[in-house]
């Protein structure tokens, strides 16, 4: 049985000290590193754009995984293709070839998922299924950190995880939002293969102590 991951979310890290704050993360037994990208427009929110992303690809050998919430993820992905990012997952509503987008990410050798934010449903993935890398399941609504988690979660992971099963899929199951030790062994026996976690590391004294939590939930 494979193990979980573990992908800190650096929008709750500390920019003005990120060299130490990876370098922290790395120690810790990180094993990927969560990039939310925002717009202020498909979310109500602004993140940071490539050149924080080429900074974070200099100070660090784990591999990325760039989560696009933005209205044009075309755009986006095609200066991410060069940035040797290794995993991209973008909202199908953003986008109306997400299969395209798909194909072009995978060509370049780049892991492809699609999020799925609490109010849509698997079923508008139903086609892409054989396609996909990963899948993130937003377990809050995109675009702010140190959310509360929504329950209705858990069912979505335990359907794609079934389905996954019973059509011999290959893509993983990643879960983004509110993720803590609390909840995190209910997540990874529903079958989620990827932890996504940001003010629960980030606000902790000690990051091993708890990415370790995660880990061993």
């Amino acid at each position: 049985m494979q193990k979980t991951q573990i992908a800190p979310s650096l929008l709750a890290a500390d920019f003005g000290n990120l060299d130490s704050e990876i370098a922290s993360l790395e120690a810790a037994g990180a094993d990927i590193l969560h990039l939310d990208i925002m717009d202020g427009h498909y979310v109500p929110n602004l993140s940071f754009g490539f050149p924080v992303i080429r900074t974070i690809r200099f100070l660090s050998k784990l591999p990325l995984d760039v989560h696009l919430m933005v209205t044009n993820p075309d755009f986006h992905i095609s200066l991410l293709l060069d940035m040797d990012v290794q995993w991209v997952s973008f909202h199908q509503e953003t986008f109306y070839h997400s299969h395209r987008l798909i194909q072009t990410l995978k060509e370049k050798g780049i892991k492809a998922g699609l999020a799925l934010n609490p109010g849509t449903p698997i079923g508008t993935l139903e086609a892409l299924l054989p396609d996909l890398d990963y899948i993130l399941v937003m377990s809050v609504n995109p675009g702010f950190s140190a959310q509360e988690f929504i329950p209705s979660a858990i069912y979505k992971i335990w359907d794609l995880f079934n389905l996954r099963k019973k059509n011999n899929y290959r893509y993983l199951i990643e879960v983004d939002g509110g993720v803590t030790a609390a909840n995190a062994k209910a997540l990874k026996e529903a079958g989620t293969d990827i932890l996504v976690s940001a003010s629960y590391i980030f606000c902790s004294r000690d990051y091993s102590k708890a990415i370790s939590a995660l880990k061993n939930a």
